[in-house]
């Protein structure tokens, strides 16, 4: 009884933590509905599809946790025999052959079914994604076959600029602090033979129906080899990424919330105080054993007095494989996850530090930050009453719904041209009236970003161009858009609008937006990240649509697309590019630190004694500021800002101290080349 009422409280406690049964399927709607926006435009436009992955798509929102994202072309389909080429597609989709006759289990080699003689004339003239799979070509055995090592390379380069190769991803940062994992992969829509004894042990769980959707929907592939294979750099793993959020969406909520508290005591626990490439046990590992104890009926009822039982289970399985030196993939058993990692004098250290941990009991959950408040409440009140009843505040749920929203800018728009076209697709124009709010307050989150972007990129184009007949024109539309997006987001669409005005030299009209912005900053309600006054908040829009609230009281980080210059103040920050150093495609500023800045800017122009006040007021600011309006992640433009108004105002000691906190910090937005040249210049 006291393990089952201890279960409750940290279902509860986790709960709170991780989410409830309604957040965690408003998050998987809200992931759900971004690819299907997305994807209507990138299938049309790109030849793409994407599919999130990791635990976003699962309904986690764990601090810290990446953006994963999966793309694979739609006109590359892989089989497994040659009986499966449909003739009737040959000309729109092209077949790879999917061999693993030389491949340990759960890996393969992906080839295309053209001479070499063939593939010399089809480089010359293909175009797309067929190009880079041909350039990543190797022959093997007198055949081709896509090397993995080689296509990780190749694709990197068109992938977020400064990003690094992680296993089959690239990783990167971008510059709002959202870091990213992009796997391009491949795609077969049926079953892997190697894994048909998967539905034969389906018998209990998952459910019949949730099997024939997974076996329909088939696998992919991403580009990373076994480490003991004997074709390592041109192997290609199977994944089952689709499979597995199917079955995390099928699982009820305490098993969710036993996956979501493996996760906790494997980050806590087992691999706290080790280095990244010292851990033996990685959270996959953990959602295996869940699997494989739910399929296995190792708990006879998964409810919440029996969670903390549901989670000894799977802990005792993970030690079993640690002993063994075998961890079974859930798919395809014959792949053991252990074989390159875990083993010899590693294993038995290994299982003697878990074995420690299992001998001490459920009580080891108490060296967890996260977990111990909840279990350590019933031991201190043992006869305490548990409610299962959980309620979240609406500024959580909304805060959750916004960083989401946020995370639209990891979706590779690399050109201008792409955010436009997708603005103008009649299939998102027909959201606007049948979509969900989350899909609409996402386009609203697109067109606040496009709109000022294109404004700013026609104003360019024409600057030098024109006549004064086409630069009124051109004048007039680039205002017409910077005023639709403040319909998108009012405090954000007017600081666009006063960097146009400052810009175009009008100044005093730019301070007089100025002046209206910090009337809209200084109201209570006004949420940035996860800063908010929860009462002026939920009093001024509680209860109002996600679109109203975006609009109303939200502040976004500023986004400047790195292909467009808005002000020439912030272009070397923009623009500067290295042999060793590529740029990120946006860069990122704090709202409050930009309005500062343009204050500063435009008072230069105008009023000398302002000019002064404006710039102590970003001095203090940038000095003095915890986090709630210059955020961790955006403190090397915000510092780089300062030094820039600093040196125009001829205070260059004081430039070159803040040029050299810039460099200090961590370089989400990729601008330390720009720096040192700034610094440079103030030696000179």
């Amino acid at each position: 009884m006291a393990l089952q009422k201890m279960s409750r409280s940290v279902y509860v406690g986790i709960c709170q933590e991780i989410g409830t049964p309604q957040q965690v399927a408003s998050r998987r709607n809200r992931i759900d509905d971004c690819e299907l926006l997305v994807n209507q435009v990138l299938k049309d436009e790109l030849k793409l599809q994407l599919m999130m992955s990791g635990s976003r798509k699962e309904g986690f929102r764990f601090r810290g946790s990446d953006v994963d994202i999966m793309y694979w072309p739609t006109d590359h389909q892989v089989i497994w025999d040659f009986s499966q080429i449909r003739f009737n597609n040959i000309q729109s989709h092209v077949p790879v052959f999917c061999d693993s006759s030389e491949s340990p289990p759960g890996f393969t080699l992906l080839k295309i079914p053209v001479s070499k003689e063939c593939a010399f004339f089809l480089n010359r003239s293909l175009k797309g994604a067929f190009y880079y799979v041909m350039k990543s070509c190797v022959e093997h055995n007198k055949q081709l076959c896509i090397s993995s090592s080689k296509y990780r390379e190749i694709i990197q380069t068109i992938s977020f600029p400064g990003s690094g190769i992680h296993g089959p991803c690239s990783r990167g940062t971008i510059g709002g602090g959202i870091e990213y994992d992009q796997a391009y992969c491949f795609v077969s829509k049926l079953w892997p033979p190697s894994a048909s004894s998967w539905k034969d042990r389906c018998l209990s769980w998952p459910s019949p129906d949730v099997v024939d959707d997974i076996v329909r929907s088939g696998c992919h592939f991403v580009a990373i080899g076994h480490k003991l294979g004997n074709h390592e750099d041109n192997e290609w793993r199977i994944s089952f990424s689709q499979a597995e959020y199917k079955l995390v969406y099928s699982m009820n909520h305490t098993q969710f919330l036993i996956y979501g508290l493996l996760k906790v005591f494997l980050k806590e626990i087992i691999n706290k105080g080790i280095r990244d490439e010292e851990k033996l046990l990685c959270s996959y590992h953990m959602k295996t054993a869940l699997f494989w104890a739910i399929q296995q009926n190792a708990l006879k009822k998964w409810s919440p007095q029996n969670l903390l039982g549901g989670f000894w289970v799977c802990f005792k399985l993970l030690l079993k494989w640690v002993y063994e030196g075998a961890c079974p993939n859930f798919f395809i058993p014959a792949n053991n996850m252990f074989l390159s990692k875990i083993f010899g004098m590693t294993q038995q250290t290994f299982f003697g530090k878990l074995n420690g941990l299992y001998e001490r009991g459920i009580g080891i959950l108490l060296n967890s930050e996260s977990i111990q408040t909840y279990m350590i409440s019933v031991l201190c009140n043992p006869r305490l009453e548990v409610c299962l009843d959980v309620q979240i505040r609406e500024v959580a749920l909304d805060t959750e719904i916004f960083l989401d929203i946020a995370g639209i800018d990891v979706l590779h728009l690399r050109r201008i041209g792409h955010g436009i076209r997708i603005l103008q697709h009649p299939i998102l124009q027909s959201i606007c009236f049948t979509g969900s709010q989350f899909q609409m307050a996402v386009l609203q989150k697109l067109a606040a970003t496009m709109f000022p972007a294109f404004a700013f990129l026609l104003f360019n184009t024409y600057s030098n161009k024109g006549g004064n007949k086409m630069m009124y024109i051109v004048d007039k539309i680039s205002c017409h858009l910077l005023k639709l997006a403040t319909k998108c987001g009012i405090i954000n669409g007017m600081l666009y609008i006063a960097m146009y005005y400052y810009k175009t030299c009008r100044y005093r009209e730019a301070l007089s937006i100025i002046e209206m912005t910090k009337v809209k900053l200084s109201q209570p309600c006004l949420m940035y990240k996860r800063h908010v006054n929860l009462e002026s908040y939920t009093k001024a829009v509680g209860g109002k649509s996600v679109s109203t609230k975006m609009r109303q009281a939200l502040l976004w980080d500023i986004p400047l697309s790195n292909e467009i210059c808005y002000i020439s103040e912030l272009q070397p920050e923009q623009q500067h590019e290295t042999k060793y150093h590529m740029h990120s495609p946006l860069l990122y500023i704090p709202p409050v630190v930009l309005f500062h800045m343009l204050e500063y800017l435009c008072y230069r122009q105008v009023d000398y004694i302002k000019e002064k006040e404006a710039l102590d007021d970003l001095e203090f600011l940038v000095h003095h500021d915890q986090g709630q309006f210059v955020p961790e992640q955006l403190r090397d433009i915000s510092w780089e800002i300062l030094g820039i108004c600093q040196q125009m105002a001829g205070h260059l000691q004081d430039a070159r101290y803040s040029y050299e906190q810039s460099l200090k910090q961590d370089h989400y937005n990729q601008i330390e080349h720009a720096t040192k040249q700034r610094i440079r210049e103030l030696n000179c």
